[in-house]
């Protein structure tokens, strides 16, 4: 069942999307050459709970920290470790809040030091995808209007989408209906309706689209070791612009 939020499930929607949009932010700052992922998942807790949320991920599903910290090829679910960010990385971060029984969603992906031209424009590219793909989520649209805009924009830069993972309904739930696949021909799946809740996130590998899952049970890596790119919104359906709930004001 896809549920509709109401006003005021949506205020507190914002206000965990406030804190998810902050926490990347710096975070985002803090990934340096020599700085290890463990220490921005304690950086990234710390600042969840002082924001007044908790770490929406840390015991999902028996997932081990706060945050996904995905580095190079690796695809979405990095854990945390002792592994240092070297010059050149790209690093994704992936991180969701619950605050007063609602949840928030949201990733990107940032260059550590000097990466190469290669990885940028895969980050730009993956980037746009988002953008295009929120810009579909409005009244009257279905589902695959959305994956349909990321597929299009994706392949055309020469990348591809990855397809074992999926955008999600959100809200009570971290996960709830619909899946929003970013792939798939338009005019697809459910109505988008105003007051649905959705997490939005395109995942690009450099290479092919096939991913697989390391023996941790968690970290997924692209099967033919090419660089991969993630970046995510919670946004709410409107009759017009969608409403971006992890984006910062500024």
């Amino acid at each position: 069942m896809i549920l509709v939020k109401s006003a005021d499930e949506i205020a507190l929607m914002a206000e965990a999307g406030r804190i998810v949009a902050e926490t990347l932010e710096e975070l985002k700052g803090e990934a340096a050459p020599g700085v290890s992922t463990i220490e921005l998942e304690r950086l990234a807790e710390g600042l969840m709970v002082k924001k007044g949320g908790k770490p929406a991920f840390k015991g999902y599903r028996g997932y081990p920290a706060s945050i996904c910290a995905s580095v190079n090829d690796q695809v979405v679910h990095g854990i945390p470790s002792e592994r240092k960010l070297k010059d050149g990385d790209i690093l994704s971060i992936d991180l969701g809040v619950y605050y007063k029984g609602y949840y928030g969603d949201a990733a990107l992906t940032v260059a550590v030091g000097s990466a190469s031209a290669e990885a940028l424009r895969l980050m730009r590219v993956t980037e746009e995808s988002l953008w295009l793909g929120i810009a579909q989520a409005v009244e009257g649209n279905r589902v695959s209007d959305i994956s349909n805009a990321v597929q299009r924009h994706v392949e055309a830069n020469g990348f591809s989408v990855v397809r074992t993972f999926v955008g999600h309904g959100i809200g009570r739930q971290l996960h709830e209906e619909p899946q929003v696949p970013n792939f798939g021909p338009p005019g697809k799946g459910a109505r988008l309706a105003r007051g649905m809740a959705l997490a939005i996130e395109p995942m690009v590998n450099a290479g092919g689209w096939r991913v697989n899952v390391l023996d941790d049970g968690w970290t997924a890596v692209t099967a033919d070791r090419s660089l991969s790119a993630h970046y995510e919104h919670t946004v709410i359906v409107t009759d017009g612009e969608p409403k971006i709930l992890t984006k910062l004001t500024k």
